[in-house]
Formats: structure tokens, sequence, C-alpha cells
């Protein structure tokens, strides 16, 4: 967008125009909490005798099958293995074994219980107030494409103002570290806010220090503004919400006295790669199931995953500033994945916790490829183990154990899963270089060494079945209704997509095995990944990225495949659905990601999901913004301001007043300054600038007033 057209958007009134895009601030104390904290009886809130009964019985339930099922698999295991003695290789095997088959027993146990509550009409239905909430919808950014939150926030805004004008307000809440992009933002987003609190507010705010990263955004917020507003929706910069959806949420928040955050279940939407179009038809067909699962068995006891959620602001207040942890990164210091401690400290201060799987049109965007997925799994990863600190941590309840627990063995399990494979490979290596001994013992009859391989392959089909029963559940619920069936295309292309889809996902699924355990072992080693901006764009890479991201899984594969081949030829073909993914690895991630390479699944119409054909409303509207928001001339922030008076007084007014602090030296300041009065052209000076400095000269007003007269020399 360029400056006459900023200038021409502003609205009139002279200077007034240039105010700070902030209300008055209602403060909320927020005091941080310790790790191990008593939960007292008196601040026990519980919801309705029937939810509580039904919640208990899903969860006998759920328990009492994972159970059983465990107990059968290793039993089986322990028949196959012990024929003979059990050698020590052995037994490690069934050790693994017994936590990988657990593992599935409990993910198949959830998935029927989501697919018996998908078949019964729903006999449960939350409670809405006639009047919502006052609610603030938070948008926290990190050097974020500003004009994709633009037309979400001028989308949404629409909505709300024709649905419950003067109950909603926008904060962006930039926790931007780049220059460029903080005037990006700034340009993106000046003609957009208002504050008309009768109508829908909306007001930015960055911060200088990102401190604790998002969780510090948001307590930043609450500590700041959390006072005026009863409840709080959080978004991702992705994420967009219909204004049914957020009206419904502060409804039932206003109706749930005991209930501290609700959360939705976010559809994914827009992909147009074919990693993204495979996590999308999978959310779409496969993740109601998981959904209403963990739903039923969770009851007041949910989980939280940091976005499209809302939160009672005073309960957010009093009970989720996180604990510094002890050490130093990447397991010790401020705590990376925030969600899941924030629900913990709720349910822990006796809030209620609900995840409400019938709340329609709650949206967010997926990784557009494989690497893309890799790179947010790292730090996924590091903040699930981060959560270790918190597994016995006093006060939390059992429920929030097992989240914790469920959030680290998602990435455990990879090291468990290749853990296994690498041991009964070496077992298969060893019976084939070891001579048997037939008399370990005196005795007038050799042992014979015995394998029971029928029982082995019994116990293979069982557990195939449990890895693959809740994408059947998923197909058949979906195949049993009209409806849905329609949007997925017709019963033959949803059939096909299914198929193709467990293809697919069981040739990426080694990579991202042997991926995760990497990062577990390098986070292990004491290797912090920091945080890094999410990829909103089509993923394309070249083959010289795929290849370099990728050589090591495929010489991986490679040597696991050459391994069983001089093993036997039957053990090469048992692992070469697993050896097969990995030596194809560098191909798989190039055509993962791009537009363009998915054209001939988009041309079969597979993969199809039902936002596609039938759009929601909301999303409609979004596209029409998007369409209509002109691309930003790309261009060095201080020539943008240079360029363009007005954005840069509206840039100065909304610097945090300095007058009467405490002067503090700043080293990348003195040096901006300093090279501001040297150089000659703005473009030497941008030349000269790293962007430590750049950002030190953006945030003094006095520095700013240098570069004005720099502009007039120009």
């Amino acid at each position: 967008m360029s400056g006459l057209t900023l200038q021409q958007a502003a609205p009139s009134g002279g200077e007034a125009r240039f105010r700070r895009a902030l209300p008055t601030e209602s403060p909320l104390t927020m005091w941080r909490h310790q790790i191990h904290e008593q939960c007292l009886p008196s601040m026990q809130r519980r919801g309705p005798l029937g939810f509580f009964v039904r919640t208990l019985f899903f969860r006998l339930l759920v328990f009492a099958l994972t159970a059983g099922l465990s107990v059968y698999g290793i039993a089986e295991m322990y028949m196959v293995l012990s024929k003979n003695s059990v050698t020590a290789f052995q037994w490690l095997f069934l050790i693994l074994f017994s936590i990988n088959f657990s593992w599935m027993a409990f993910a198949f146990s959830q998935a029927l219980l989501g697919f018996l509550v998908c078949l019964k009409p729903r006999i449960f239905r939350p409670r809405e107030a006639d009047v919502p909430f006052k609610t603030a919808v938070l948008l926290p950014i990190y050097n974020e494409d500003p004009v994709r939150i633009k037309a979400a926030i001028n989308a949404m805004r629409a909505d709300l103002l024709t649905k419950a004008p003067g109950k909603y307000a926008f904060f962006i809440l930039s926790d931007t570290t780049r220059p460029e992009a903080w005037i990006a933002e700034e340009q993106a987003f000046w003609d957009i806010i208002d504050h008309d609190e009768n109508g829908c507010p909306v007001y930015y705010r960055r911060r200088s220090q990102n401190t604790e990263r998002k969780a510090g955004n948001i307590g930043d917020w609450v500590s700041r503004w959390g006072g005026a507003y009863e409840a709080m929706i959080i978004l991702d910069a992705d994420s967009v919400m219909s204004g049914a959806c957020m009206l419904s949420l502060s409804r039932r928040l206003a109706a749930s006295p005991e209930v501290g955050l609700i959360q939705t279940l976010p559809t994914l939407v827009r992909a147009d790669t074919l990693y993204g179009r495979l996590q999308q038809f999978a959310n779409h067909c496969f993740g109601p199931i998981f959904a209403n699962g963990l739903a039923a068995w969770h009851g007041l006891s949910s989980n939280f995953w940091g976005h499209n959620a809302i939160i009672r602001t005073k309960a957010f207040a009093e009970s989720c500033r996180l604990p510094i942890l002890p050490g130093k990164p990447p397991l010790g210091g401020h705590v990376l994945s925030h969600d899941f401690i924030e629900a913990g400290l709720l349910r822990r201060a006796g809030w209620g916790v609900r995840f409400d799987t019938d709340i329609k049109a709650s949206f967010e965007e997926a990784p557009p490829s494989l690497i893309d997925a890799l790179i947010r799994d790292r730090r996924w990863c590091q903040g699930n183990l981060q959560h270790t600190r918190f597994l016995f941590a006093q006060g939390f309840r059992l429920p929030t154990r097992l989240h914790l627990f469920t959030g680290l063995m998602s990435y455990l399990v990879a090291v468990f899963w290749l853990s296994l494979i690498v041991v009964g490979l070496a077992i298969a290596v060893q019976a084939s270089l070891t001579r048997p001994v037939y008399f370990t013992n005196p005795s007038l009859f050799p042992t014979w060494p015995v394998f029971d391989s029928e029982r082995a392959l019994q116990l293979f089909f069982v557990s195939m079945g449990l890895v693959l029963a809740p994408k059947a559940f998923g197909w058949l619920t979906a195949f049993l209704n009209i409806f849905r069936w329609r949007h997925f295309g017709g019963p033959v292309l949803l059939t096909l997509s299914t198929a193709f889809e467990l293809v697919m996902s069981a040739l990426y699924a080694p990579i991202l095995m042997v991926a995760q355990f990497g990062v577990v072992i390098s986070v292990l080693r004491g290797k912090d990944s920091g945080w890094k901006t999410q990829t909103r764009n089509d993923g394309a890479v070249s083959w010289k990225v795929a290849a370099r991201t990728h050589l090591g899984h495929t010489a991986f594969g490679a040597v696991l495949a050459g391994i069983a081949f001089l093993v036997s030829k039957a053990m090469f073909y048992w692992l070469l659905p697993i050896t097969g993914g990995l030596m194809l690895s560098i191909p798989l991630s190039w055509v993962s990601g791009g537009v363009r390479r998915a054209w001939l699944w988009n041309m079969l119409g597979l993969l199809r999901s039902p936002e596609e054909k039938h759009p929601h409303p909301i999303l409609v509207e979004l596209q029409k913004e998007l369409d209509s928001i002109p691309s930003q001339v790309p261009a060095l922030p201080l020539s943008r301001l240079i360029n363009d008076p007005a954005l840069r007084d509206w840039h100065l007014a909304q610097l945090p007043q300095t007058a009467d602090k405490t002067p503090v030296f700043h080293a990348a300041a003195v040096t901006a300054e300093w090279k501001i009065r040297h150089s000659q052209s703005l473009g030497q000076l941008e030349a000269w600038l790293n962007p430590a400095e750049t950002m030190a000269l953006l945030s003094r007003p006095e520095c700013i007033e240098e570069l004005k007269e720099l502009g007039r020399g120009l």
C-alpha cells in the first residue's frame, strides 16, 4: 500500500488522527505462580451432576479398554518370545513393544469412544446465556504477514458489527522483532484502528521486548487492559472465526460460572499443497472422531491448544502467570509451550476447562510442507519436554498430568518406535550370525530355538487394526452421513481420498519418526530451538534444499534396508513400509509443498474437504478482503517512513512515552545515532545499519527526527 493511499485512508482532524492506537488501561494483577502450589478445597467449582457422572463413565471405559488391550498385547508378545528362555535383547524388545502397544491401545480407546459419541444423537448441549460477555479478541503476532491478519480482522469485525455491536474489541498484540515487519504492520493496520466502543473497536500494541514470548504477550495485555473485559478470545495469526462462533463462546462462558476456558475444535482450511491438503482432509474426516473422544472423557479437565478458545479474563489473571523453570534452556527458563500449563493452572485453581466440539466456524491453517511441519515440531518438542517439570506438580489434577504425559509421549513415541525397529533388526542379525546352541544344559534332548510365528502374525494384524481403526471410524461416520460425504465429493471420492491419505501418511510417518527422534536427542543434549516465525506461504522448496534436509533420512533408510536384505528377503519386505518412506524422503519432501506440485491430486478431486466446494461465509468474506487489499510495495523500513510523512507521524504516536524514565545506555542506539549523523544518503544509512540498530532507531523519537532531517537533504 503506497503512502498516498495511506494518507487518503487516514481519518481527518489534523493531529487527532495520530493518537495512540490503544484504549485507557484497566489493569488486573497477575502474580507469578510456582510449580508446586496447594489447591484449596474452597476453590473447587463443580459442574452439573449429570455431566460429572457421564464424564466418569467415559473415563472408566477408556482406561478399562486401554488396560485390557495392553495386557492382551503384552501377554501375546511374551508368548511369542518365550517358547524357550528369553534373551536380554528379547526382554528389551518386549519392554519397547509394551510401551508402543499400550500407546496404540490408548489412542484406539479414545477413537472408539469418539466414534460411539458421533453415532448417537447429542444428549448434552452446553447452556448459553442471553447476554454475552464483553469480550476482547486477541491476535498475538510475531513477524507475520500483516495483510492476511488485516483481512481476517475486517471479515470478523464486519460479522460482529451485525451480530453483537458493543460487545467485542480486537487487540493486535505485536511481538515483532524485525524492523521491516514492524513498519509493514503499522502501514497495514493504521487505517483500521477504531476507538468506537459502541461498535467493534480495533487496537494495536507492539512490545519493545518480547519477554516470555506469546505467554508474556498475552499476560502483558491482561495486566494492562484485562479489567475492562470479562473474557478474551485468543486467535493465532492464521485463525479466523465467524461472529456466530464467537458469540456462542461468549454466551456459553457467561452461562457456566464454573468454567474458566472453552476450547473449540479448529478446522483446517485454505490448504493448497499436497502436505497441507493431507492434513486438512485428515482434520475434516478423522479429526471429529478423536476430538469427540477427548471431549467425552476430559469433562471439565480438558486442555488448551493456545488459540481458537475463550478464557475468563479474571480467572486467567489469578491463575496463569507461569513459573520460571530452574536452569537454562532448552529445559529451563520460560515455559515455551504455555497452553497445556495454563490449562493445568486454571484447573488447579478450581476452574473448569471444557472442549466444545460442536461449535462450528472456528478455522486455522496448516503448515504447507513437510519441512515446515518439522520446523514447528522442533519448537513443540522442546516445549513438551519442558513439561516433565510439571508432571508431578502439587495440586495438578490427574487428567492434567495425563495431558502433559500424552504431549510428552507424542514425541517420545518416535524414540520408542525407532528403538523397537532397531532392536528387532539386531535380534534378527544376531540370529543369522550366531550358531544355535542346542544343549545349553546337560540333557538327553536338545533345546530347539522356536519362534511362534502364527501368534506373531496374529498380533501383527491386531496391532495394524488398532492403528487403522480411527481412520476407518472417520471414513465410516462420513460415509453413513449423506450430508457429509457429499461435501467430500461423494462416497467414491471419499473412499479414494481416505485410501490415498492412508498411503501418503504411511510414507511420511517414518520420516517424521526419525526427525522427531533427532529432535528429542537434540533437546536432551541442550540445544535451544528459539522461536521462529511459522511459514504462511506455499512451502515450495528446491531439490537442493530437500536433499540437504533429508540426506540423513535417506541414508539411514538405505542402511536399514541393506541390513534387512542381507538378513533375509522376508525381513527386507517386512521393513519396506518404513525404509521405503525414508529412502524416498527427498522427493516426498519436495512434492509436499508448492501449489503447482499438487495439480494432479486437485485435478482428480482427491483430498477434497467440505469447505472447498461450500465455503463458510466467513471464509468467503476473508478471501474477498484478501483480494481487495493491495499488496505492500517492497521497501526498507526507513525508506517507508521518509517517503510517507503521515505513516511516520503515526509511528511516532505509537512509541511509548520515555520522558519520565531513567536513561539507559543502549549500544545499538548510540551507534545508530552516529551513523545517522555521518551518512551522506538514506541508501548509505540503510546499508550501514544492522537490524538491531534499525530497531533502536525506529524506537526513539529523537533518532527519527534526525532521520527526517536526513530526508529533507535528499
